[in-house]
């Protein structure tokens, strides 16, 4: 019988190859005793209740049902839940923090492809790469060298918006570049600001004085819609704004008119409504450039989170705390 501890996955069946793949799933399975056959997507599966009752871990993922008294209760061994994506707030209740259960998060590792599409859509956005392509597509020409006013990389200011895990990561991304990031979060004060090597300002001022605008706030009931039509009518002519964290942040028929005037430029990997109907206008808008969701991990990304998960049950069988355990005061104002 093995003297490692009992775990279970519990997620969507079919990530768990795409987030745990041979390798990853080896290394996993030399600090915990777990079944990759065996995955629990519903906590009342009678195949799952038996492993249950003896995980003293849980390895979750998207697709995690909620892990309330009743599943605690069939639980009694659990001590960690291990989860190999982002946000927790879909499956984890206060039922958790009372029990004392520790819960970690791959949050960090998924962050690392958001910031990098931020840091590629920022240079690119910069070099007006994207309209270029677009004016090449429709003439079926090109002008030919010569120097474009206006365009480049150098001296940029890049407005921040949000101090978030994917914020500071395309923070830290930036330096090396000859850019001029500015930050705006109403929870941050000028001596952290500092530390991250960046001017605060208020979010009028990043607004009126940034050529590239990028969002990294969480969705809350105090950010929905938070650029209005106001705050988009404060950008000078020729601004991007880069949406990479949730849809309803942007309130999108401001954003749609603003557009229609050749104004503003957007980059949206997330929309409001997602997907977006088949007749939204930010399909064929050429100020507009669109994707589908797609900056966070994906393909052999997904291995990332696994290897942080088995990092993570490595410190637990070792002794020690979970690195990258939920701050549970700040899950409220996270995505």
């Amino acid at each position: 019988m093995s003297q490692l501890p009992q775990a279970l996955f519990a997620m969507a069946a079919e990530n768990v190859p795409q987030v745990f793949p041979p390798e990853v799933l080896a290394r996993l399975r030399t600090s915990v005793d777990i079944e990759p056959g065996l995955v629990a997507e519903d906590f009342t599966d009678p195949r799952v209740l038996g492993t249950l009752a003896r995980a003293e871990i849980l390895v979750t993922g998207w697709g995690c049902p909620r892990l309330d008294e009743t599943v605690l209760d069939a639980a009694p061994r659990l001590r960690a839940v291990l989860h190999s994506a982002g946000s927790v707030k879909s499956f984890a209740t206060h039922a958790l923090r009372e029990r004392g259960i520790a819960v970690s998060s791959a949050a960090v590792a998924n962050a690392l492809p958001v910031a990098e599409y931020t840091l590629a859509m920022i240079l690119l956005a910069g070099k007006d790469v994207l309209a270029a392509r677009d004016r090449m597509r429709t003439t079926r020409a090109c002008a030919g060298w010569g120097v474009i006013p206006g365009i480049g990389n150098y001296g940029r200011r890049v407005g921040v918006i949000g101090a978030s895990r994917i914020g500071r990561r395309v923070l830290g991304l930036l330096r090396p570049f000859d850019l001029r990031p500015v930050l705006s979060d109403p929870y941050v004060d000028e001596r952290r600001a500092a530390a991250l090597g960046v001017p605060l300002l208020p979010l009028d001022e990043l607004l009126r004085t940034s050529g590239i605008v990028t969002v990294h706030a969480p969705e809350t009931p105090e950010t929905h819609r938070m650029i209005g039509r106001r705050e988009l009518a404060l950008m000078p002519d020729g601004a991007v704004l880069i949406n990479t964290a949730r849809g309803a942040l942007v309130d999108h028929d401001a954003l749609v008119a603003e557009l229609r005037t050749g104004r503003l430029s957007a980059i949206l990997d997330v929309t409001d409504p997602e997907p977006l109907p088949a007749d939204s206008p930010l399909y064929d808008l050429p100020g507009a450039f669109v994707t589908p969701h797609l900056a966070g991990s994906q393909g052999n990304e997904l291995a990332r989170l696994g290897l942080a998960v088995a990092e993570e049950a490595e410190r637990l069988l070792a002794g020690e705390e979970p690195a990258h355990a939920v701050d549970w005061a700040a899950l409220e104002r996270e995505a």
